[in-house]
């Protein structure tokens, strides 16, 4: 399939940076059995976030990833720096990309902000996770994104690998396989 006329890349081609992937059959149709399945696997949260994206409600995946990354800071200086900017991004009230908690998770959060620990948005992050997994996530399995990228898989002459252009910054591949992603320096996470 030509980078001219795959249906992915066309949504990419006008950003600048681009990470070239091939994603599996196997694991595309895996990512219907379960919410947990797309969210761990290798290509699922780019392939989810990039959906998100056309319908503008990315900030969930997100401040999961984000929230994900930040469970592994261990220096308190670097993890009070980036509690603050997890905050001012997706918790505070008109924040950037604010994300739908209630007001006792939020009033938590900002008790934790003074001396924040790996735990401190746990609560935020079940919620969002509970949020994608019952809204967004049934929708992107209906949806023509996520079926034309399956039908392409299936009609792909070996039926084994799709290249594709994902937009994103710099993935390391250690992370990518561990199922603990992070968008390295993104916008949405710049304390990565």
């Amino acid at each position: 399939m030509s980078l001219n006329t795959c249906w992915l890349c066309k949504i990419f081609r006008a950003k600048k940076n681009r990470v070239t992937t091939e994603v599996s059959l196997e694991e595309v149709l895996q990512w219907s059995q379960s919410f947990e399945k797309l969210i761990t696997s290798k290509y699922g949260p780019m392939i989810y976030k990039t959906y998100l994206e056309t319908e503008h409600s990315d900030e969930n995946i997100t401040f999961w990833l984000a929230c994900e990354a930040y469970k592994k800071i261990t220096s308190q200086r670097k993890r009070i720096s980036v509690a603050r900017k997890l905050f001012t991004i997706y918790i505070q009230p008109q924040a950037p990309k604010e994300i739908n908690i209630d007001s006792p998770v939020r009033k938590m959060i900002i008790r934790n902000l003074h001396e924040p620990t790996d735990s401190c948005f746990d609560e935020a992050q079940r919620i969002v996770y509970m949020h994608m997994e019952r809204d967004s996530y049934p929708r992107f399995l209906e949806s023509k994104f996520y079926q034309k990228l399956k039908h392409s898989l299936q009609t792909n002459s070996n039926n084994s690998m799709f290249s594709a252009v994902v937009r994103g910054k710099t993935l390391g591949q250690t992370d990518l396989q561990s199922g603990l992603l992070c968008f390295l320096r993104s916008p949405v996470a710049p304390f990565c």
